[in-house]
């Protein structure tokens, strides 16, 4: 289950395999689909819908978190072409430090966040509007939708019962 990102070579990729499947062919199945990114290994067939609820559909939650950034830039009173290089630039530089940081999220969110200053209102407004809730609840909602899709794909083959 590869991610849009894969189309610039920095998607990732859940992968699965049963008992059948060898080492060799799981190597042969991990290097071709490297080929767009990084791969991630899961023990069940059930997981890929959890893979498919955060990284599948992770890719529109990061553009719907950037329109949110670029609109409100532009409602600051900057141009179109300000408004998105704002938001991209600060995105892909706060993932750029995350990942190179071994340090978790949220010690690098807290690292940002002075007493009493801008970042921590920002962060109270966010909490007061249960975005954290709201995300998760999301990401649960895709992963049902991705079981039962799922599901009804399985119930399409004659004789086959879905695992998951």
């Amino acid at each position: 289950m590869p991610n849009t990102p894969a189309l610039v070579l920095s998607g990732i990729t859940g992968l699965y395999a049963d008992s059948s499947v060898d080492a060799e062919d799981r190597r042969t199945a991990e290097k071709v689909l490297s080929v767009a990114g990084a791969t991630l290994w899961v023990e069940t067939e059930a997981e890929i819908d959890a893979v498919t609820a955060v990284s599948g559909s992770g890719p529109a939650y990061v553009f719907y978190f950037l329109e949110a950034l670029e609109s409100a830039a532009r409602k600051l009173g900057f141009d179109e072409r300000a408004a998105r290089r704002l938001a991209l630039e600060t995105f892909s530089g706060a993932v750029r430090l995350a990942g190179e940081s071994a340090v978790d999220f949220a010690t690098l969110r807290a690292r940002v966040t002075s007493k009493g200053g801008t970042t921590e209102r920002a962060l109270a407004l966010l909490e007061q509007a249960h975005v954290r809730g709201a995300v998760e609840r999301a990401v649960q909602g895709a992963a049902e939708r991705a079981r039962e899709m799922a599901d009804e794909l399985g119930a399409d083959e004659p004789g086959r019962k879905s695992e998951r």
